[in-house]
Formats: structure tokens, C-alpha cells, sequence
């Protein structure tokens, strides 16, 4: 019984040593910034038991660009002014751009984050994104969501799912996919989000939000007016620390 306590418990150290020396989470950089101030996690604490108030929750969730599990010693940001807030008053994109003449899609793999603006240019909505990571251990390279400019070309619904990956034989979900280049797709990730970029190429997102580009937002090809699909711009890694 003791050796499995002590077996448990080095596994649990590594786990804990790993997720801390590897994963930059983007909270821990946000909370140093003018506005923001930052929190370290102790033992059993919960985005519940730290942010009863589902407004407060759900802001400080979207900040850190994460919704998985808490771990002690994780730091997050947490805004100065939580209470009064609203996410919109977080968001990494400017509320207005010079209208784009169509519906366009940004995200940005160094804040983390997608915005969706109108014809006009009026930002509609945004939310946490974890991009391609900068390697995967499984296929021994880097794994960038491809920079550019890029049409959704093919539509997916909540059954959506992967043809690759996990490797060999693929099966992970990936509802209300979206895809926009060569297998890359924005999607929602059902195990959450964790603060950084993770993925094998795909834009990760809240199930929610990905729900929303799906059927409220984001047209294919040859849908309505729109035969070319809507526009989707990733942004470059050249700042991702």
C-alpha cells in the first residue's frame, strides 16, 4: 500500500512538473498587465469554489483562454474591475474595423483568441482559441495552424470528428467543425481549453462558441449569396513566446 501512495504520488509530481515547466498558459502573462491581477491556486480549488457568481466565472474563464481543470500552483489573471465587467470589454480585437465588405473570421494564435466582424466591421462576438501547437510529440514536428487568408469549404455538425488524429485511427471529437485549409478547422474542443496553443493545426474553441460560428455566423460554399464560404484569417506565430 505504501509503495502505491509513493507511486501515486510521484506521478501526480510529474504531472504537476510538466504542466508547469511546458505549458505557458496565457493567464500567467495577462495577470502582470495594467488592469489585471494574478492568482495562485492552492490545493482543491475550483473556478467554482474561486468564482461562485457565473458572471464573474465566466469572465475570468475567457481572460485565461481556459476552462479545464484547475491545479495548485497555476496562476491566472484576474481582472481589477470583475464585477462591473463585461467580455466584451476584454476582447484582443479592436470593436470596429474598416468595413471588410463580407463577414470575416481573425484568429490570433499569440493572444489566443478568435473575433468574428460583420460586413460593416463591427466586431459581434470573440472568444478563447487554442491554435496548432509548436510541437507535437506524436508526428515529431511543428504543428502551426497555417497563416493566412483562407475560405471554409466544408461544414460539419456536432458528430463532426477526426479522421487522424489520435494517431493511427483518428476519432477525436471535434463538433461543429469548420474547415478552412488542407484538414485545419475551427471546432469545438469538448475537454476544454488550457490556456495555450495545443493543437495538431486546428483552431480549438468553446463548444458554444464553435455552435454559434457554425449555424449563426460562418457560411460554406455555396450557401445563400455566399459561393466562395467565409472568410477566415489567421494571424502569424512571429511574437508567441
Amino acid at each position: 500500500m505504501f509503495r502505491k501512495l509513493i507511486f501515486l504520488f510521484l506521478i501526480t509530481a510529474f504531472i504537476f512538473f510538466f504542466e508547469n515547466a511546458f505549458a505557458k498558459n496565457f493567464g500567467s502573462r495577462l495577470c502582470k498587465q495594467p488592469g489585471f491581477h494574478c492568482l495562485k491556486v492552492k490545493g482543491r480549488q475550483s473556478w467554482g469554489s474561486l468564482f461562485p457568481d457565473d458572471h464573474d466565472r465566466g469572465i475570468v474563464m475567457r481572460v485565461n483562454r481556459m476552462n479545464t481543470r484547475l491545479y495548485p500552483g497555476l496562476v491566472i489573471a484576474v481582472p481589477d474591475n470583475l464585477q462591473d465587467a463585461d467580455i466584451m470589454d476584454f476582447s484582443p480585437f479592436p470593436a470596429n474595423v474598416p468595413a471588410p465588405g463580407e463577414k470575416v473570421v481573425i484568429v490570433d494564435p499569440i493572444n489566443h483568441a478568435w473575433g468574428a466582424y460583420d460586413a460593416d466591421g463591427v466586431l459581434l462576438r470573440w472568444g478563447p482559441a487554442s491554435s496548432g501547437a509548436n510541437f507535437c510529440k506524436d508526428i515529431e514536428k511543428e504543428c502551426h495552424t497555417h497563416a493566412g487568408s483562407f475560405r471554409v469549404y466544408s461544414l460539419g455538425s456536432s458528430d463532426c470528428f477526426s479522421t487522424k488524429f489520435p494517431l493511427p485511427d483518428g476519432g477525436a471529437p471535434m463538433p461543429y467543425c469548420m474547415y478552412f485549409e488542407n484538414g485545419q478547422a475551427l471546432h469545438g474542443e469538448p475537454n476544454g481549453l488550457p490556456g495555450y496553443n495545443a493543437s495538431h493545426g486546428c483552431v480549438r474553441m468553446y463548444v458554444n462558441d464553435a455552435e454559434w460560428l457554425r449555424y449563426d455566423f460562418i457560411e460554406g460554399p455555396n450557401s445563400g449569396n455566399n459561393y466562395r464560404g467565409t472568410r477566415i484569417i489567421v494571424r502569424d506565430y512571429q511574437s508567441e513566446p
